[in-house]
């Protein structure tokens, strides 16, 4: 299916991290009871309505937006995950078939500490954050999503890279027991990803265990997901099995099948348009009750977090380096 096909959406309601009043021990029986059946995520009732405020500290660091929430609903029926399938419904109904636990990723390359270590050892000691981050996708359709899990440099600090770590390679399961969309030769299999070490070691970076309160559903790329949110969302890759610590930049999936549409980097860039669409706007998934009529807005450099990444990129082509 091609990325233009066309966006539709329900309608949607603003809800905010005061609905997880009870969040402390979710979160708690996230981390102690992570072979929880995530089955029936998707089918889930969405947390009732409520309003946030956000603290200027919240609002400068780029944890937080008082922008109004994408529904539980819509952000588990319309993902991008191939290994599931091309089309949007795709993850939701056939991700069902994902194994999350038990769950081990392998961690090696230039650091002291490598090893193969279970999904509760990786968090192990590491304490669970909420974050609320735009998601800005390729295609041109975003949504604000409330994630939970931890930051990402906390975890990689663990393994002790050492100075020859420059980049940080991800990669995603492939088993085509369980996605039935490996048997197609959409990309180049295992899906692959990686960040500069100094993007990956940002605050803003972060592995997402659950939303909403909720363990993360396997079409949301459970158990463990990377969410980088000041890059368009394929960046931030699903059902993570391998982190490597690496000193050239790594191969990546989009990057491997059309590099001059998918950069290494992909930074939100609405001055850099899709080699056959515009990124100057975008589709906010909220609000709306049908996603060709979705509140379309102007995209932000950066998808918003300038201030907390500009700095990364400073004396940088961000044309050439796309």
């Amino acid at each position: 299916m091609s990325l233009r096909d066309a966006l539709r959406i329900r309608e949607s309601e603003i809800t905010d991290e005061a609905v997880y009043r009870d969040r402390r021990r979710l979160l708690a029986l996230m981390a102690a009871a992570p072979a929880l059946s995530l089955a029936g995520c998707a089918e889930a009732e969405p947390p009732p309505a409520s309003t946030t405020r956000v603290t200027p500290a919240q609002a400068r660091s780029g944890f937080r937006t008082d922008e109004p929430l994408t529904r539980f609903e819509d952000i588990t029926s319309y993902n991008n995950f191939y290994e599931f399938g091309t089309g949007k419904g795709d993850p939701s109904s056939a991700a069902k078939t994902l194994r999350t636990s038990p769950w081990t990723v392998e961690v090696g390359g230039e650091c002291a500490k490598p090893g193969r270590v279970s999904f509760e050892d990786l968090l192990r000691g590491v304490a669970s954050e909420e974050r609320i981050y735009r998601l800005r996708c390729v295609e041109g359709w975003s949504m604000v999503i409330p994630w939970s899990g931890v930051p990402l440099a906390s975890v990689l600090r663990k393994f002790e890279p050492n100075s020859k770590a420059k980049f940080v390679a991800f990669t995603t399961l492939a088993d085509r027991e369980q996605m039935p969309g490996l048997r197609f030769r959409s990309i180049n299999w295992p899906y692959r990803e990686g960040l500069r070490i100094d993007e990956a070691m940002n605050p803003l970076a972060f592995l997402a265990t659950g939303l909403y309160g909720k363990p993360l559903p396997q079409q949301n790329g459970a158990p463990l997901r990377l969410v980088v949110p000041w890059k368009y969302g394929f960046k931030s890759i699903k059902s993570i099995v391998a982190i490597r610590f690496v000193e050239r930049m790594p191969s990546t999936a989009w990057n491997d099948l059309q590099p001059s549409e998918y950069g290494f980097f992909s930074n939100v860039n609405p001055a850099v348009d899709h080699p056959r669409w515009s990124q100057k706007t975008e589709r906010r998934i909220a609000g709306t009750v049908n996603r060709l009529r979705a509140n379309r807005i102007d995209t932000q450099p950066f998808n918003g977090y300038a201030d907390q990444v500009a700095s990364l990129y400073s004396g940088m082509d961000l044309r050439k380096w796309y």
